[in-house]
């Protein structure tokens, strides 16, 4: 049963779901590109030295990520998308969108960009028992993956602080 209710986001919701999705989509990014391939040592090494590439790694990340979330704040909270968006399944296909367009841009711009400025010719990918084409390939569907998991709980927890819940949720919890 759909909710065919209208969802006006206010300045709170808007912004709290923005900073709140960017920490909690950007850790559960992070657990996967951490846990996955050690990317966030990568991330880290572009801008320190290897001893602390983890802990930079992880600040920069939750930066990054706590920016992107007010940036889908602000494209989710516009009258258009609005107009397209109804309930928490629209959000999280939302989501997901704008994490597979995050992956693109980061991956085909960002990423390179501050390769670049490291003086970095290519990344090491130590954290694969294969080598060559086999670990690129890992490490791009690694990345692709964390960028389609950051989307997808970025739209979930913008949706949630903003009052809007599944339908079994809401037919099980009374909302108000």
């Amino acid at each position: 049963m759909e909710d065919n209710t209208t969802h006006d986001l206010d300045g709170i919701g808007t912004w709290g779901g923005g900073v709140t999705g960017g920490v909690v989509a950007g850790i559960a990014m992070g657990l996967v590109l951490h846990f996955g391939g050690n990317q966030i040592e990568l991330l880290g090494g572009l801008a320190t030295d290897p001893g602390t590439a983890v802990g930079v790694g992880w600040t920069i990340h939750l930066m990054i990520s706590i920016a992107f979330g007010l940036l889908f704040a602000a494209i989710a909270s516009r009258r258009a998308v609005q107009q397209l968006v109804d309930d928490f399944s629209d959000y999280l296909v939302l989501g997901l969108a704008f994490g597979a367009l995050l992956g693109l841009f980061a991956g085909g711009v960002v990423f390179p960009l501050a390769m670049e400025r490291a003086g970095v010719a290519a990344l090491p990918l130590p954290f694969l028992p294969v080598s060559g084409p086999a670990a690129e390939l890992f490490s791009a569907l690694l990345f692709g993956l964390g960028h389609l998991v950051y989307g997808l709980v970025m739209g979930a927890v913008f949706a949630t602080i903003n009052g809007i819940t599944p339908s079994g949720v809401r037919e099980r919890v009374p909302v108000r």
